[in-house]
């Protein structure tokens, strides 16, 4: 790996700007997905989920966050949210709930209940939830310098899906601190932990060029080890 020191000092606010673009670019795909299956999510909670009269109480919470998140209205989300997570905590439409509320909370400018609402479901039951949660914080904390609870945040346990994407965000939390030796086995992580043909990985190239990696080089080694790794798989087979 070349390293070129001449490139290293890049501009913070720059970096902070593009850090800030997560909840508009990938942020937004990881959530709408949640977002698609919590406005469905509702026709198959009586199958699933609950049962009688408090199958019928907790739709109707659930029900009204979703309406309060639709609407933007955040006094009335704030209510609601409450009343399911006080009457539903450790549940799964709380969690899913918690993430909708999060992201209503960030695009009207109130940040720290964002932030309670993602610590909140960071917490939850479901591990690809908790992962989701911790991702949206982290970028959060990183927005407001607060990088070494951003590592915290991205350092416990994740599922496996969101490694890549969770080395990403802890390069940044490295790159804005100056920690370049750190930010570039993140950003490593990151690059060889997502598909070649994935458009976010272009984003971790980007970063990694920044810090004067020969990026072309590592994309070669990566794409030996993932072809070996192959080949060895196949002759287990064998």
């Amino acid at each position: 790996m070349v390293i070129n020191t001449n490139k290293l000092n890049l501009e913070e606010q720059e970096k902070i700007a593009a850090v800030g673009h997560f909840w508009k670019a990938w942020g937004s795909k990881l959530i709408g997905l949640v977002i698609v299956a919590a406005l469905t999510v509702g026709a198959v909670f009586g199958y699933h989920w609950y049962r009688g009269q408090q199958s019928i109480k907790a739709m109707n919470l659930y029900n009204q966050v979703l309406a309060d998140a639709r609407a933007a209205d955040t006094d009335k989300l704030t209510a609601s949210l409450k009343a399911l997570q006080d009457g539903y905590p450790h549940t799964l439409p709380a969690q899913q709930a918690q993430l909708l509320a999060a992201r209503v909370f960030y695009e009207k400018g109130q940040v720290d209940n964002s932030r309670a609402a993602l610590l909140t479901a960071s917490q939850g039951q479901d591990k690809g939830l908790q992962s989701t949660a911790k991702l949206q914080l982290a970028a959060i904390l990183i927005e407001q310098q607060q990088y070494d609870e951003a590592i915290k945040q991205l350092s416990g346990p994740l599922d496996p899906n969101y490694t890549a994407l969770a080395a990403d965000r802890m390069g940044d939390a490295y790159a804005l601190q100056n920690k370049h030796e750190d930010a570039i086995k993140a950003y490593t992580q990151a690059f060889n932990g997502i598909e070649a043909t994935q458009p976010y990985r272009q984003m971790v190239a980007a970063k990694l060029s920044g810090l004067g990696v020969d990026v072309t080089s590592l994309a070669a080694a990566a794409a030996t080890t993932t072809a070996n790794a192959s080949n060895t798989a196949d002759a287990a087979k064998a």
